[in-house]
């Protein structure tokens, strides 16, 4: 009888605890199937693209080439964000998200012909990279926007969870998936599913999500130049926020050099290959993965400057040393893990810093301001990044005599430039770290 008695309250406690569980779901469910049909499109969009930079870089032998698809996807993205914001403000959210999704679908299907037919070339994918990310750049905010309709204030750390979990497994199954599809059906497969996929994300926005219409505050019937001109006048007036989004510019365009090495680095030297490019990328993945267990299940820190700086700071000082002088496949996935398990713990910690410090009216038009100041070192990296490989790295490296001790060090033959690339890297990269750290206007944001 005393035992019955006292595994009552915990019964009851039980059956309260998922009867809420069971209340959350049905409260979230139209965001839950929003979230994995657009996590399935987005494996599959992931997917081809992993494998178009495979299929460049066997018909071209160019790192510069193979970093132009990426130039192609950041231009028009670093171009437009700042405007992107205030336009999909003012369209409706659901018909936005259900166009781009659509001209998304139409290129695939182009790729596809072309491919079918044999006619497939190199700059073809460079305009449809342009026009893709030019939709995404507009589909984003529209996204963004529909999750907090959908959401009620209570799960909004619940559902950014979700999102950075759903994120972080598609790019550890990104280069598993595409790999394998590539090397056993083909790249017209890989595009058939990511075709099928864009079918189930759309079809379901279309048939089972009602995204509510935002509220009209006013920002509505600001022209899109006003919109942009309030963001940037805003950090112009705040230095702090301002100097942490030009650290994190100089940051990517070191990481966007780094990005344009990686692939003629694996896909060339002895023990590389497609299969270690797909084994990297997947270690990268679970690093991130881990990185985001990390980030929410961390206390608040004291500071969260220091984290941002000191994540960065430990990133920027392991990985490209592990893989300029690494040989074999699981040297390059542990210098992969290094290099990105503190980056969601970075992001997680900067993101609440802007969150805290921007009011939320001004959020929308500062965070496109952010996009484009952050990111437009990005194709500039990637360009650079293939120039020094085709052009210096790679022909100067295939001078130098065996016994000397940089070829001791990294090793010669094709991708040794590319090594001595990622080598040369960790410089700059450390300097940005420890210049910005002095930056008394960041870290004024702690108060």
């Amino acid at each position: 009888s005393g035992r019955l008695c006292a595994s009552y309250p915990n019964n009851e406690g039980s059956k309260v605890f998922m009867q809420s569980k069971f209340h959350t779901l049905r409260t979230l469910r139209e965001f839950i199937l929003l979230w994995l049909t657009q996590s399935l499109s987005a494996l599959g969009s992931a997917m081809t693209s992993f494998a178009l930079v495979i299929w460049s870089y066997q018909q071209t032998g160019s790192a510069l080439s193979t970093a132009l698809l990426s130039i192609s996807s950041y231009a028009p993205y670093v171009v437009m964000s700042i405007f992107a914001g205030a336009m999909s403000d003012k369209w409706d959210k659901k018909r936005t998200m259900l166009l781009c999704d659509l001209f998304a679908a139409l290129t695939s299907v182009t790729v596809l012909i072309l491919i079918k037919t044999g006619s497939l070339a190199i700059w073809h994918l460079y305009l449809i990279n342009a026009l893709n990310r030019l939709m995404n750049t507009i589909q984003n905010p529209a996204s963004i926007v529909s999750v907090t309709l959908l959401v009620p204030k209570e799960h909004y750390q619940l559902v950014s969870g979700l999102q950075s979990f759903s994120r972080s497994l598609v790019t550890v199954l990104t280069p598993i998936f595409a790999s394998a599809a590539l090397a056993l059906f083909g790249l017209d497969a890989v595009i058939a599913f990511d075709l099928s996929t864009c079918a189930v994300a759309m079809a379901t926005l279309l048939l089972f999500i009602r995204i509510p219409g935002a509220p009209d505050n006013g920002e509505m019937h600001e022209s899109v130049f006003a919109a942009a001109k309030a963001g940037l006048r805003y950090l112009k007036q705040n230095r702090g926020i301002l100097d942490l989004i030009l650290f994190l510019a100089a940051i990517n365009f070191t990481a966007s050099v780094y990005e344009a090495a990686l692939a003629p680095l694996l896909l060339s030297r002895l023990n590389g290959g497609q299969a270690a490019l797909g084994m990297v990328n997947a270690s990268i993945g679970i690093a991130t993965l881990a990185g985001s267990a990390i980030a929410s299940l961390s206390p608040t820190p004291r500071s969260r400057v220091r984290v941002i700086m000191d994540s960065l700071l430990f990133s920027m000082s392991t990985e490209n040393l592990m893989l300029a002088f690494g040989r074999t496949v699981p040297v390059w996935c542990l210098a992969g893990v290094l290099g990105w398990l503190f980056i969601p713990v970075m992001s997680a910690n900067m993101d609440t810093l802007f969150r805290h410090t921007i009011p939320a009216e001004m959020q929308g038009r500062v965070y496109s301001a952010r996009n484009t100041l952050q990111f437009f070192t990005i194709p500039l990296g990637y360009f650079l990044g293939g120039v020094l490989v085709d052009r210096v790295f790679e022909p100067l490296m295939a001078k130098v005599p065996g016994n000397c001790l940089i070829v001791q060090l990294i090793g010669s033959g094709k991708g040794s430039g590319a090594a001595l690339l990622l080598l040369t890297l960790s410089v700059p990269g450390i300097m940005t770290c420890l210049f910005f750290r002095k930056d008394r206007h960041i870290w004024a944001l702690e108060r």
